[in-house]
């Protein structure tokens, strides 16, 4: 079995995500969506609330399973048999960055590969940091994230 792992906070997940998912579903036999949950970081979401929202996105995908994890990503693949770690990039400063991730992780765990996928380019302004900035604004986050992501995040209004 072909299995990736697309990590990250996902606070929120956005239309890029899942794009990103979308794309390389076909790819795969399975996509864990994995939350890192880091106690420290205070986000707009907790982590009931993405998985509830992620799930609810992914409902009818019986590739796509969500959780949660702590520590490292490379050590979350070898717990659940991932062969890939996926990585989508908006710029060169994405491929920067994740370039560096992914060479430690061959370190750390040669039998782990990171894929990368190039956002559209419709999508590659979104980032979960302008959608949290433009929620705490008030502004409209509708075009930046699925419907089911919007409800859940919609909760939180006082």
């Amino acid at each position: 079995m072909k299995i990736a792992v697309f990590p990250g906070s996902f606070d929120p997940y956005t239309l890029a995500h899942h794009d990103l998912l979308m794309r390389a579903l076909p790819m795969f036999d399975k996509i864990y969506v994995a939350i890192g949950v880091n106690s420290s970081k205070v986000g707009l979401m907790d982590v009931s609330m993405k998985l509830e929202a992620i799930n609810a996105l992914y409902a009818d995908q019986e590739k796509v399973e969500v959780s949660t994890y702590k520590g490292l990503t490379v050590d979350y693949c070898k717990e659940v048999g991932a062969q890939v770690i996926l990585r989508g990039l908006r710029n060169t400063t994405d491929l920067d960055y994740e370039n560096i991730i992914a060479q430690n992780n061959l370190l750390l765990n040669p039998a782990v590969e990171s894929y990368f996928l190039v956002s559209r380019s419709g999508l590659a302004h979104i980032s979960s940091t302008i959608v949290r900035d433009i929620w705490r604004n008030q502004g409209d986050i509708s075009p930046l994230v699925p419907q089911a992501i919007l409800r859940v995040i919609e909760k939180l209004k006082p």
